[in-house]
C-alpha cells in the first residue's frame, strides 16, 4: 500500500514600505491571471528554506541567505491534492526585483498590503489576512473554502 503523500510549497512574503511584492501568473495552467507570490516547490532533499532562497532568485533575481528566511504562516490545503504551503519573511535580502520568468509570470511589482489585487489566488490572500493577524498556522480547502 502506497504511503500518504504531501506536496510542500514555499511562499516568499517580502514586505517594504507597506507594501507586498506579487507577481501575475501568466502561461502556467494554474490560475493565471491571478496574482500570488514568489512559490515554488521544494526539491527532494531540499530544506525549505533553501528552496525559498532558490526560488527567489530563480523568479525574482533576489539573493536571500536561508538563515535570514524566518517562517510567518503554514498551510494545510486541499486542492488536486493535499499541500503544506510554507510561507516566508526576509527583513534583508541583495538585489532589486525582477522578472526572471517572464514566460510564466506576466508581472512583477509592489503592491500596498491595504490594497491588494481583487485578483489574488485565494489561498495567497488568506494566508497574508493570517499573518496580519498574527496566525502562524491555518487551513484551507477543506469544506469548500476556509
Amino acid at each position: 500500500m502506497a504511503r500518504f503523500s504531501l506536496i510542500p510549497e514555499v511562499h516568499l512574503v517580502l514586505v517594504r514600505d507597506g507594501h507586498v511584492l506579487l507577481l501575475q501568473r501568466a502561461n502556467t495552467g494554474y490560475a493565471d491571471g491571478l496574482h500570488s507570490l514568489v512559490a515554488g516547490h521544494v526539491d527532494g532533499g531540499e530544506p525549505s528554506r533553501a528552496a525559498m532562497a532558490r526560488e527567489a532568485l530563480e523568479e525574482a533575481g533576489l539573493v536571500i541567505a536561508p538563515e535570514d528566511l524566518r517562517l510567518v504562516h503554514l498551510i494545510h490545503r486541499r486542492s488536486d491534492n493535499e499541500r503544506m504551503s510554507m510561507f516566508f519573511a526576509a527583513e534583508r535580502w541583495q538585489g532589486e526585483p525582477e522578472n526572471r520568468e517572464p514566460h510564466k509570470c506576466s508581472e512583477l511589482a509592489w503592491y500596498p498590503l491595504d490594497a491588494l489585487p481583487e485578483t489574488m489566488v485565494p489561498y495567497v490572500r488568506h494566508a497574508l489576512a493570517c499573518i496580519a493577524a498574527g496566525e502562524l498556522y491555518s487551513e484551507f480547502g477543506w469544506d469548500g473554502g476556509r
